[in-house]
C-alpha cells in the first residue's frame, strides 16, 4: 500500500516547510520539500492543502483505566479517544486493578492492548515496598520506565519511606517516572482543612491541601536521590514554580538519544491551561493531584515550556465517571479525561503565543520519543514509522458532548470553541481517524523502545 500526502505544511525538527511525504505500508520513505509530489504510483493520495502536518503525538502519561476500574473507561474507548485527539502513542500508569507491579499483570495488560488499542501502546510498571527484585526481569525494549508514587496512592503503591526510595533509585535500570507529593503534609492539610470547612472541604481548597510545600519537599527529595544514584529521573506533572528551580535547563541537550540529561520534568495540559480560578466554574470537573495552582504558577510552567525545564507535555488523562467527581477535596475523585483535546488547546496557547508551533512539536512528540529511546518514532524521518497528524487551522467547532469519545462521557472542555481541528490521525501509515470517525477495526502496535 502506497500512500502519498501531498501539499502539506511540514512541522518537523524544528522546520516549517511545505512538502509531501509518501508512505509504503507503515513507513515513511520519502519527503520532498517544495510543491513537488512523489504521488506516482500511489494507491491513495491525501490532499493536506490548508493542512500543517506534524508527527503523531506520544502522550507519555495516561490512565486507561483497564483491567479492573473499566466502569470508567477502558483501552479501546481511550485509545479512540487518543486517535481522535491526533495521539499516535500512549503509555499507560500501573494504577489498576490488579495493580502492574508484577510481570504477570504486565504481560496481561500488553495481551489486552494488542487485541483493542487503535493506537500504539506501552505500559510502565509500577514500584512497590517489596517488588524491586523484579526490575532485572523487565524488557528494556518494551517499556518506558517504572512508575513511583511518592505520594498520592493507596495501598503498597506509596513508597514514602527513605530507605525503601533509596533501592529503588540505585536499582532501576530503566527511567522512573516520579509523582512527587509529599503524604505527611497533604494529610496534615487535609485534618486541618476538615477542622476549619467541616468534613468535606469545597474544592477550592484543594491546591491548599495539596500544596505547594508538599510538592516542592517530594520533588526535591526525588532529584536528591536521582543525582545520588546516578539514575534518570522523570518527574511527572510538575505544577508548582518552585519546583521548577529544582529542574536543569536541558533544551540544548536534546540532540539525541545518548545526551538525554539524567532529571526532566513533564507538565500537563491541564496545568498548563487552568488555574485555580476555574475552580469557581468548573468545579471538581478539574480536581486532580498534583492540584491545579496559582496563574502565577501556571505562568512559570509556560515559560519553562520555552528554557528547556519542562522536556514534555502530557496529559494524565485519568477518566472518572461524573458521578465520581461529585462532592469536595475529600469525596470527589480526581483526574480529568483530556488526551482528545490535549493536542488543539495546546495549540490554542501557540496561538496565543505562549509558545511557538515547533516548540510545541518538539514537546509532544520529538521529546517524548528522545527521552524514553523511543524506535522509530516521534519524528517525520524516511524509515520511521509514519504516525501523522493532519490539523487544520481557522476551523471554528465547539467541544460538545456528542463528540467525545472516552467511556466517561464528558470533558472539562465542553462548551469551549477551538479554532484548529485535527483533520486526520494516521497511524503506521493507516488512516485511524478521520472527519470524526475512528476506524475501530484498526489495532496499534506496541512501542519499542532502547
Amino acid at each position: 500500500m502506497r500512500t502519498v500526502i501531498q501539499g502539506a505544511t511540514i512541522v518537523n525538527e524544528g522546520k516549517v516547510f511545505d512538502g509531501s511525504i509518501a508512505i509504503e505500508d507503515s513507513k515513511i520513505v520519502k519527503i520532498v520539500e517544495g510543491t513537488n509530489s512523489p504521488e506516482a504510483g500511489a494507491d491513495e493520495v491525501i490532499d493536506a492543502s490548508g493542512c500543517f502536518v506534524i508527527p503523531g503525538v506520544i502522550d507519555d502519561h495516561v490512565h486507561f483505566r483497564e483491567p479492573g476500574l473499566t466502569e470508567k473507561a477502558d483501552i479501546e474507548s481511550e485509545s479512540r479517544a487518543a486517535a481522535a485527539g491526533g495521539v499516535t502513542s500512549y503509555f499507560d500508569m500501573p494504577n489498576t486493578v490488579p495493580q502492574t507491579t508484577t510481570i504477570e499483570a504486565l504481560e496481561e495488560k500488553f495481551s489486552i492492548a494488542s487485541r483493542k488499542s487503535h493506537v500504539n501502546y506501552s505500559f510502565f510498571f509500577g514500584a512497590t515496598n517489596d517488588n524491586t527484585e523484579l526490575f532485572r526481569q523487565l524488557d528494556v525494549q518494551r517499556i518506558p520506565g517504572i512508575k513511583l508514587f511518592m505520594g498520592s496512592s493507596t495501598g503498597n503503591m506509596l513508597v514514602d519511606r527513605r530507605e525503601l526510595l533509596e533501592r529503588i533509585f540505585s536499582s532501576a535500570r530503566l527511567p522512573i517516572m516520579a509523582h512527587c507529593e509529599d503524604t505527611d503534609i497533604i494529610n496534615r492539610n487535609m485534618v486541618d482543612a476538615k477542622c476549619r470547612y467541616g468534613d468535606d472541604p469545597s474544592v477550592v481548597h484543594h491546591p491548599e491541601i495539596r500544596s505547594e510545600e508538599a510538592c516542592y519537599n517530594s520533588t526535591r527529595l526525588a532529584v536528591e536521590l536521582a543525582t545520588k544514584h546516578n539514575a534518570r529521573l522523570h518527574v511527572a506533572h510538575l505544577t508548582t514554580a518552585r519546583e521548577l528551580d529544582l529542574i536543569p535547563k536541558t533544551q540544548d541537550l536534546y540532540k539525541e538519544f545518548p545526551n538525554c540529561p539524567l532529571i526532566t520534568a513533564e507538565a500537563t495540559v491541564s496545568h498548563l491551561y487552568f488555574s485555580d480560578r476555574d475552580y469557581t466554574t468548573l468545579g471538581t470537573r478539574i480536581k486532580c493531584n498534583p492540584a491545579v495552582k496559582t496563574e502565577h504558577d501556571r505562568e512559570a510552567l509556560q515559560q519553562a515550556l520555552n528554557d528547556g525545564r519542562i522536556s514534555v507535555i502530557g496529559t494524565d488523562h485519568a477518566p472518572h465517571l461524573l458521578s465520581q467527581k461529585e462532592g469536595g477535596c475529600a469525596r470527589a475523585a480526581s483526574g480529568m479525561p483530556m488526551i482528545q483535546f490535549s493536542l488543539v488547546t495546546m495549540l490554542e496557547l501557540v496561538d496565543k503565543g505562549v509558545l511557538s508551533l515547533e516548540r510545541m512539536v518538539e514537546l509532544m512528540c520529538h521529546n517524548p520519543a528522545r527521552l524514553f529511546e523511543v524506535r522509530n518514532r516521534g519524528f517525520i524521518r524516511e524509515g520511521y514509522q509514519a504516525d501523522i497528524v493532519l490539523l487544520r487551522p481557522n476551523t471554528g467547532w465547539v467541544c460538545s458532548k456528542s463528540i467525545i469519545q472516552s467511556r466517561c462521557g464528558w470533558s472539562p472542555m465542553e462548551g469551549h470553541m477551538y479554532l484548529w481541528r485535527v483533520e486526520r490521525t494516521l497511524c503506521n501509515g493507516h488512516t485511524v481517524y478521520s472527519k470524526g470517525e475512528v476506524d475501530t477495526g484498526y489495532i496499534g502496535q506496541p512501542v519499542l523502545f532502547r
